[in-house]
């Protein structure tokens, strides 16, 4: 066994042998997703997730985006109807979301919960995800701050606006969003205060986006946006040093 210690600066990894395994668990952690999708879409999703959401800024823990929303974030503008419209027992219909924000109908939120509705890979089943979640939580591999941060921001923000909160909650991707994508330890801050503001943030764009924008989701779009602001969050909520003038 190689236990060679190896010294970089933040943020700091222990080895490759360590981000093989996180990685293994999150897939495992994502097993209750039943995919659809076809192959070739999630073929040409994954290139431009690896080759522009990663190695084009020098390979793993580089990226200041979430690899993962980069290349699902290609595939929507590429494809929008692919990426928007779902099949179920044979129909074909909108996502919740966009029924919500198109004719006003919003979606039982057991179904949400349990996942009887069509969507996209990993945002139909609250339940799975959540489970997924408490796996990784238990291993040690996430934080709970970022999630909570988002999602109580979401929650707070469409009730204050007058929207129903427990049906944003459980629509569309956020919660594969705050469990899975923001919590990303290289495209997000790496401070216990710094956690709390992207989570706030995500969620702030989240609600703008959503009841606002002309596009009914916003998840996806609040934590790229989120990331860019990873170096500037991590500078002002980085610890004093013991006797540091800044």
């Amino acid at each position: 066994m190689n236990n060679e210690l190896i010294v970089t600066s933040s943020p700091h990894v222990r080895s490759q042998d360590s981000v093989k395994k996180i990685m293994w668990s999150v897939v495992i952690a994502l097993l209750p997703l039943p995919p659809s999708i076809p192959l070739w879409t999630a073929f040409f999703g994954s290139i431009v997730a690896i080759g522009l959401g990663k190695q084009v800024f020098g390979g793993i823990g580089q990226n200041p985006f979430n690899p993962a929303l980069v290349g699902r974030a290609f595939l929507t503008a590429s494809y929008p109807v692919l990426m928007t419209t779902w099949t179920v027992d044979g129909v074909s219909s909108a996502t919740p979301l966009s029924q919500m924000k198109m004719e006003g109908i919003a979606t039982d939120t057991w179904n949400l919960f349990v996942g009887q509705i069509g969507g996209s890979l990993g945002e139909t089943s609250a339940i799975a995800l959540l489970l997924g979640f408490s796996y990784l939580l238990y291993k040690g591999y996430v934080n709970w701050r970022i999630p909570l941060a988002m999602v109580g921001t979401v929650f707070l923000g469409t009730f204050a606006f007058g929207s129903d909160p427990i049906f944003h909650l459980f629509a569309g991707g956020l919660m594969l969003g705050a469990l899975f994508m923001a919590t990303d330890m290289v495209s997000s801050p790496t401070t216990k205060l710094g956690r709390w503001i992207f989570g706030l943030g995500a969620g702030l764009l989240v609600v703008i986006i959503r009841l606002w924008g002309g596009y009914p989701e916003g998840v996806m779009y609040s934590i790229l946006l989120m990331n860019t602001a990873v170096p500037l969050i991590n500078r002002y909520t980085r610890p004093r040093s013991l006797g540091e003038v800044r």
